[in-house]
């Protein structure tokens, strides 16, 4: 169920700011958006696994946090990443 190998490794050279970037708030918003995303096609076919929904809620709070994180020190930066992740805000 956790991300694979060549899918964080994708993942991070799509939002890497710069070559070794691993830890920049966007890829980081990147990679917790790929697990919320699995997290959800999971729990959509098991609805009664409710330690995988606190996981869940864990994630989006820690992704939620980074993006407000983002939206102070760089405005620029968060509505490209809103945008190329999709999300609403």
């Amino acid at each position: 169920m956790p991300l694979t190998l060549a899918e964080k490794t994708e993942i991070i050279e799509e939002f890497a700011i710069h070559p070794g970037d691993t830890g920049s708030p966007e890829v980081q918003i990147a990679l917790f958006d790929k697990r919320i995303k699995q997290l959800q096609e999971h729990l959509s076919t098991n609805k009664h696994d409710e330690s995988s929904r606190r996981g869940l809620l864990m994630l989006v709070g820690k992704r939620r946090r980074l993006l407000a994180y983002l939206r102070k020190t760089h405005p620029e930066r968060y509505r490209v990443i809103l945008g190329r992740l999709g999300l609403r805000r």
